[in-house]
């Protein structure tokens, strides 16, 4: 897909490939399909397309085609309702409609999204966790599985968190995705916790076959739970996804999270080396001594759009 984007040239993206040659042409947008043909994740394509069609020449449309709710990435749900609002905070905003949903193994999912680009990013401050005021959330089957099992799912997440924060009504709707809306048969949770100071958190799920469906909805709750505990402003899965835009934008972004993951670490490293971004992560000592709290601080590279 960033090769279409940018009319580049790619050799060595196949399967069973040890390396590629990528050589990046001008960004164009436009409208462009990508179809993963499994239930490769299409939050995954939205990730790596995203930074590059903010610096494209005109707006554009992405068709991406795949899985919507898949292990090892995040659900459509979680970019929709924690991503979304969190990352156009860096002054964007975009559009996601999803077509169809899909899980695995078959995929089959479609999510159209729509973005303009700019002409640079404003820096993010993020290091207010004020109180948590909301928590909702989602439980969805889809194909052969009963309306039932997404019950099951959201009551034991609202038994879970019970336990811990007991003066906030929690409302997570059970649904039954409709039949010309979902491909194949999946189900799962997600729970996000809203902050005064409009921070989102969450805990997500997925349901496979032979695993009960309440151990499904305790697994979302203990990660919201988790992500509650450590104090930071972003959760664990939201952390490592806005490092690169943190290092293109023009300024100073502050970002107060939890234990740094792999992933994240990960993704400063790469930025650093692709870019003249500097990031520094400093454990927060003066807070409550059993919270592992940090500041990602990143010194943009202020990207300008040539084309705008």
């Amino acid at each position: 897909i960033i090769r279409d984007l940018c009319e580049g040239k790619l050799e060595g993206g196949e399967i069973g490939s040890t390396e590629i040659t990528f050589t990046p042409g001008k960004i164009k947008g436009g409208t462009h399909i990508a179809d993963t043909k499994t239930a490769g994740s299409v939050c995954l394509l939205m990730q790596v397309a995203m930074p590059c069609v903010l610096f494209a020449a005109s707006p554009s449309e992405l068709h991406l085609k795949g899985g919507t709710n898949a292990e090892m990435a995040p659900q459509i749900d979680y970019t929709v309702m924690v991503f979304k609002p969190i990352v156009e905070k860096f002054n964007f905003t975009f559009n996601c409609d999803i077509k169809k949903r899909g899980y695995y193994p078959q995929g089959g999912g479609e999510v159209v999204v729509q973005m303009s680009p700019v002409k640079v990013l404003s820096p993010i401050n993020l290091t207010e966790r004020g109180m948590v005021t909301k928590i909702y959330g989602r439980a969805f089957v889809a194909g052969a599985l009963p309306i039932k099992l997404a019950k099951d799912m959201a009551a034991a997440a609202v038994r879970c968190i019970r336990k811990e924060i007991r003066d906030l009504y929690i409302n997570i709707q059970s649904v039954r995705e409709p039949d010309d809306q979902a491909f194949g048969t999946g189900s799962g949770i997600i729970v996000v916790a809203e902050t005064s100071t409009g921070c989102l958190l969450a805990g997500s799920s997925l349901g496979k076959r032979g695993k009960n469906s309440d151990k499904v909805g305790i697994e979302a709750a203990e990660i919201l739970l988790r992500n509650l505990k450590h104090g930071g402003t972003v959760d664990d899965s939201l952390q490592d996804q806005l490092i690169i835009f943190m290092a293109l934008a023009k300024g100073v972004s502050r970002v107060k999270s939890g234990p740094i993951t792999l992933h994240t670490q990960t993704a400063i490293h790469f930025a650093e080396q692709l870019t003249k971004a500097k990031f520094t992560v400093t454990k927060l000592e003066e807070e409550d001594p059993s919270r592992d709290t940090y500041i990602i601080e990143c010194q943009g590279m202020g990207m300008i759009n040539p084309n705008l």
